[in-house]
């Protein structure tokens, strides 16, 4: 295994290093090479690597590129046939990346992969930023095997299958650097949210794979830099996940979805304010969908590209269903739920 790198961003992250990297350090071969990418830190994450870890790599940027761009940045300084995408809040387990080298090996078709997720704060759990393998429904709205909305399953082995998905969770993702520079790597505008949905989603329109390999897993603790609730987090999601329909979504598909999701993201603010009372969220959701169109016509070229270079020409890779609909009309809230 060594032509892997795993690489961790990192951003005023030092508890997170100190509390997380042994576990990377102590199941991770001398083979495979550790890099910490750090986002122009104001803590002393750098000074603890160099006391605590010499043995790993450091990249350093003098400002904060947010997760995609900081990712593209670090990449492309690095040389290895595999790429891991490490959060700096993750703790990985025995033999974790065992199970994903040897199926990127043996199936030349996948891109990336990713291991099963579990919450660090309760192994029972999934987390919530990947579980077991992602999806999308018609109207671009995220959930996962294992994670619906906020309904999270306990692990019980039910999604312990190999499964080819539409997007793997952007806290621990293997994919090979040839496809990852060939679609060009993360979306750096997005800055941080989506971005892995939107990378996966071009992998796929290229016809590459996307699989969850649960073989593998890993305990993560989640929301170490945009908590949940946070309204910037809110504010990237609505605003990145727009974009990420707009650059992805067949001719055919795209005004249609565009209109309902003008009326389900307005829903979704006054249920905020309503029901929540939560008008920072509400207000994050409307300042979203300005941004989203303002900065548009900038995404026009990356659709052209994306749409001219697309092999697959169905819309097979979304669920055809409204995953809104399902979770809170029908009451549907685990993923097996929903397929069977």
């Amino acid at each position: 295994m060594n032509n892997i790198a795993i690489v961790i961003l990192n951003w005023n992250g030092r508890q997170m290093l100190e509390r997380y990297l042994p576990s990377v350090m102590k199941h991770s071969t001398d083979e495979v090479e550790v890099i910490v990418a750090d986002n122009a830190s104001t803590d002393d994450s750098l000074d603890f690597l160099k006391a605590n870890y010499p043995s790993v790599g450091i990249i350093r940027f003098e400002e904060n590129y947010g997760f995609a761009e900081g990712y593209n940045k670090a990449l492309a300084q690095v040389k290895a046939e595999y790429y891991v995408l490490l959060n700096s809040d993750v703790e990985v387990s025995e033999h974790w990346l065992s199970p994903l080298f040897d199926f990127m090996e043996n199936h030349p078709d996948a891109a990336a992969c990713q291991p099963k997720l579990l919450s660090d704060k309760d192994h029972s759990k999934f987390e919530y930023a990947g579980a077991a393998g992602g999806y999308i429904d018609r109207f671009g709205y995220p959930f996962c095997r294992g994670r619906v909305f906020d309904t999270v399953e306990k692990d019980n082995g039910q999604y312990d299958t190999v499964a080819e998905i539409h997007w793997a969770t952007g806290a621990c993702l293997m994919v090979r650097a040839e496809d990852y520079w060939r679609v060009g790597g993360l979306d750096g505008r997005f800055f941080a949210h989506c971005e892995e949905i939107d990378f996966c989603w071009r992998l796929r329109l290229i016809g590459r794979k996307i699989y969850c390999v649960p073989a593998s897993q890993v305990f993560h603790f989640g929301g170490g830099t945009l908590p949940k609730g946070n309204p910037r987090k809110t504010f990237l999601n609505f605003r990145n996940s727009l974009t990420m329909l707009y650059k992805n979504l067949p001719e055919s598909d795209l005004k249609p979805v565009m209109r309902m999701r003008w009326w389900l993201d307005y829903v979704a603010a006054f249920q905020t304010l309503l029901f929540k009372g939560n008008f920072a969220d509400c207000k994050a959701i409307f300042r979203a969908r300005r941004a989203y169109k303002k900065w548009k016509k900038g995404f026009e070229n990356d659709r052209l590209a994306i749409q001219q270079g697309r092999v697959e020409t169905t819309t097979a890779d979304r669920k055809p269903f409204s995953i809104v609909w399902q979770y809170y009309a029908k009451k549907r809230k685990h993923y097996s739920d929903l397929v069977s």
